[in-house]
């Protein structure tokens, strides 16, 4: 079979990229041709301009959004004219391709962090975002829409009304020889990078959108969770000084290790006894599986895989947006023997490996190849 992945960026590493990278693995792995065509497929031979500063950054990543989303569709169409025995997987803006693969819903969001009628208007990208997707799920450009969570149909139906085409789950995986509970040694060499002794109980917090992931809720729990340091991996310097300011009015900046972000988080996982992600929204959580992998109780809101697969007392806690709450579970994992919770936090993931997930998509890839041959 061929395949053909649209997406913006490709690589190791979380997010979208990080998704297509594995699957792209996996589809040869399982004897798939594969091709991937990306904003640097798309942009070929025009220049590519630096950028600098937070603020420049954002500007640059609405316009290559929005280039990708008008232009780099006419050209991804072009490319897979060429190729018509082709079967399309399209996982971010283009408006083409077999599969969609909704790695998230903006508008969703928003409305989970409050006052979504003010972000939304005053960031005309969203307005774009929001229109464009409309058109995308009231219509037939895709013959398959792929959510990452059972929870995800119902929010792609409440924010878009009827969604033309047919809906499939289909989870993210985890790379369980990579994402592993640590060794003696690896364990004692990332906790001592960071001065960390034996008897630290470390919370690990990672998500660069620190409002949308509950970075502020984390940080007034640690006020009533004083046997518990927090590790912060994420961020950009306007986020991380406003973090800073706040762990420093709440008391607890002694407690708070902010390391900015990373593209690698396996070594803070490591170092780490549990992970804390109060998120107002995710559509997946690519970061709850790692950490789960990595053998860490996961203290989480019911959101994306979270809600499938953290059980209260076996690998973690459920909470809400509750800072008391969220500091009683930390403390009480604090307080106790985690080998067993490790042992039950990485077994909770066994049957999530990209292996099954890329056979999922190659049994779609093979419907719809059919369908479109009828």
């Amino acid at each position: 079979m061929r395949i053909v992945q649209i997406v913006p960026f490709i690589g190791p590493g979380s997010g979208v990229a990080g998704v297509a990278w594995n699957l792209d693995r996996e589809f040869r792995a399982l004897g798939a041709e594969v091709e991937n065509f990306t904003l640097a497929s798309a942009t070929r031979g025009l220049r590519q301009v630096r950028v600098r500063g937070w603020r420049t950054a954002r500007i640059a990543q609405a316009q290559r959004m929005i280039w990708f989303s008008v232009i780099g569709t006419r050209r991804a169409k072009a490319f897979l004219a060429e190729r018509p025995d082709a079967v399309s997987i399209c996982h971010n803006n283009a408006m083409v391709g077999d599969v969609y693969v909704n790695h998230g819903v903006l508008l969703a969001a928003m409305r989970a962090r409050g006052n979504s009628t003010l972000r939304f208007l005053r960031d005309p990208t969203h307005i774009f975002t929001h229109v464009r997707d409309v058109i995308r799920y009231r219509s037939d450009i895709h013959r398959r829409v792929v959510v990452l969570s059972d929870a995800e149909i119902d929010v792609l139906k409440r924010t878009y009304g009827r969604v033309r085409p047919p809906i499939t789950v289909i989870p993210n995986g985890v790379d369980l020889e990579r994402f592993r509970p640590p060794t003696d040694v690896e364990r004692r060499e990332a906790r001592e990078r960071f001065q960390l002794d034996d008897e630290h109980r470390v919370a690990v917090f990672v998500g660069h959108e620190f409002d949308r992931k509950g970075l502020p809720i984390v940080l007034e729990a640690m006020a009533s969770a004083p046997t518990v340091l927090l590790m912060v991996v994420g961020g950009n310097a306007r986020l991380l000084e406003r973090a800073k300011a706040d762990a420093e009015r709440l008391g607890v900046a002694d407690r708070v290790l902010f390391v900015g972000q990373r593209g690698e988080v396996r070594p803070f996982l490591s170092a780490a006894d549990m992970f804390v992600l109060p998120s107002h929204y995710e559509s997946s959580g690519l970061v709850f599986l790692e950490a789960l992998a990595c053998g860490l109780p996961v203290v989480a809101t019911s959101v994306g895989v979270a809600a499938e697969l953290v059980r209260d007392g076996e690998n973690g806690f459920l909470v809400g947006h509750d800072a008391a709450e969220i500091a009683r579970r930390l403390e009480q994992l604090a307080g106790e023997d985690l080998a067993p919770w490790r042992e039950r936090a990485r077994a909770s993931v066994a049957g999530w490996t990209w292996a099954d997930v890329a056979r999922r998509y190659l049994e779609l890839a093979a419907q719809v190849a059919a369908e479109r041959d009828r």
